[in-house]
């Protein structure tokens, strides 16, 4: 069952974000500074993603870096639950140059699209780079219906890394000193302005569904950056709803934040770590229809949790490089 309606007049949604680290099947050449996995390894690979999913045990599940749908599929099939919808836009029979995000779900889908290009007016120049007006790995809009009736648009989104983006040919031969730390700068910066490209773009797409639809939305993904760094509130613009009723119907709200069960909020919750230092990129968001104070609200985040025990038991490529993030959201049962 799905939505599991509960004695005091609730139903239950358990939503989940998580980055597969290179999902691919066996063989398959995905960087060419990286070795495909082997049959070993991607059985492997699959066990355990299988066991994660059945711990999650999600209704909607966002995932980032998939290669082979075929390959999700498989993971899924591992974990023993049953799902009706397991898809990867793009990766169908294999994606090329990035990796693609997915959406796994028990909810009735009634329509999907993945967004590469931007709104004409949503590009932006990068240095050397010339003009940024495409996700360089598609958004993936979803509109779901939960069992009880209501309507739920879900947005999946893996956005550029802080990566230094060096200049090279199409080949992947550098055209930069990459030692040089004034280099190094400069293909930061080029990086941060395409992941703020790519997150404005994203806030075009989050309006237009809010204000064409007035229906419930969830954003899950891996953001690249931390929750109230300026590229995630370009996306969610809490900031402003926080001064503006009116600009509340447009805004996200960073689901840990907005969480109603009492004792449950962390001083740390983390899903990624790089050198050392933990950091949230993966993140789950929702519109004002899930935070409890709203007139608006049609139910709530009940909790939030990180799944990431795993970040600390090694490297290897068979376990993901990130945590999931997983929220209850809970929503009022309609009359009768």
């Amino acid at each position: 069952m799905t939505v599991a309606p509960a004695a005091n007049g609730w139903a239950t949604c358990l939503v989940v974000s998580g980055n597969l680290l290179n999902l691919a099947l066996p063989g398959r050449a995905f960087y060419a500074n990286q070795e495909p996995l082997g049959n070993a390894e991607y059985d492997q690979k699959t066990r355990w993603l299988g066991a994660m999913f059945e711990r999650l045990n999600a209704d909607v599940l966002g995932v980032q870096e998939v290669w082979d749908e075929a390959a999700l599929k498989a993971a899924v099939a591992r974990s023993g639950l049953r799902y009706t919808h397991v898809l990867a836009p793009g990766t169908e029979h294999g994606a090329s140059g990035t990796p693609r995000v997915g959406l796994v779900t028990r909810l009735a889908l009634e329509s999907v699209d993945s967004v590469a290009a931007f709104d004409p007016h949503d590009g932006v120049t990068v240095p050397e780079l010339g003009v940024h007006a495409r996700f360089e790995r598609p958004v993936l809009v979803a509109r779901l219906r939960l069992k009880h009736g209501q309507p739920l648009h879900v947005l999946v989104a893996h956005l550029k890394s802080k990566r230094p983006k060096f200049l090279q040919t199409d080949d992947g031969e550098p055209l930069e000193d990459r030692d040089d730390p004034l280099v190094a700068t400069r293909a930061t910066l080029r990086s941060l302005l395409m992941r703020a490209a790519e997150a404005a773009a994203l806030r075009r797409i989050v309006i237009g569904v809010l204000q064409r639809t007035r229906e419930p939305l969830l954003l899950l993904g891996d953001l690249n950056d931390a929750p109230h760094a300026a590229t995630s509130q370009l996306i969610a613009a809490t900031g402003a709803a926080a001064h503006d009723r009116e600009a509340r119907d447009v805004a996200l709200y960073h689901a840990p934040d907005v969480q109603s069960e009492p004792g449950l909020r962390r001083d740390l919750g983390y899903s990624h770590v790089y050198q050392g230092w933990p950091d949230t990129l993966d993140q789950v968001w929702v519109s004002e229809e899930f935070v409890a104070e709203s007139r608006h609200a049609i139910g709530d985040v009940r909790r939030v949790e990180y799944f990431n025990d795993h970040l600390h038991e090694g490297r290897e490529r068979w376990r993901s490089d990130h945590g999931f993030v997983r929220a209850l959201l809970r929503l009022r049962l309609p009359p009768g």
